[in-house]
């Protein structure tokens, strides 16, 4: 079963699924993040046995609040496309093996599915408020990548909604 550890969530794919931290990438760190003024990344990409690729966003705000002044969902999206042409460039110039032939099998799949993870405290606080609200993020990511994936998922470890993986 391939595992990933994001901070300190883990996740746990099927067998026969392909995943890999894509902005850990060789290629992404030291050619494609630099490239027109700065791009950015998905966290993790995943290839099931249907041929779908899962872009998959991390964002764990259980211990720090979120402080940047972008929108969620802009920031979502902006990773997406990002991510998608750095899979472009990756296929033709990435010069790790594993990292070309990654990018190569997601560049076949025929579905793209995008997954925003993202954890808030159980328990809200005065310093750890849940202040994001899943529903309306997804709602908003639903409009910015319906070209992408009409249906995209804001899911956390209590409520995965029906995804393949599991998350620890």
């Amino acid at each position: 079963m391939p595992s990933i550890a994001e901070g300190d969530l883990t996740f746990h794919f099927p067998e026969g699924w392909r995943v890999a931290k894509f902005d850990a990438w060789s290629f992404y760190r030291n050619q494609f993040q630099r490239v027109c003024g700065g791009s950015q990344a998905i966290d993790l990409l995943a290839i099931d046995a249907a041929s779908c690729l899962w872009l998959i966003e991390v964002k764990d705000y259980r211990r720090h609040p979120r402080t940047k002044v972008i929108e969620l969902p802009m920031e979502i999206a902006g990773k997406v496309r990002d991510t998608l042409a750095g899979l472009v460039a990756a296929k033709m110039y990435a010069q790790d093996a594993g990292e070309r032939s990654m990018s190569v099998a997601a560049l076949q799949c025929r579905r793209i599915r995008v997954i925003l993870h993202l954890e808030q405290p159980a328990k809200p606080s005065k310093r750890f408020p849940r202040a994001i609200d899943p529903a309306a993020v997804e709602q908003r990511l639903k409009q910015l990548l319906k070209a992408v994936d009409a249906h995209p998922k804001v899911l956390d470890q209590h409520d995965p909604r029906g995804v393949a993986w599991q998350v620890a």
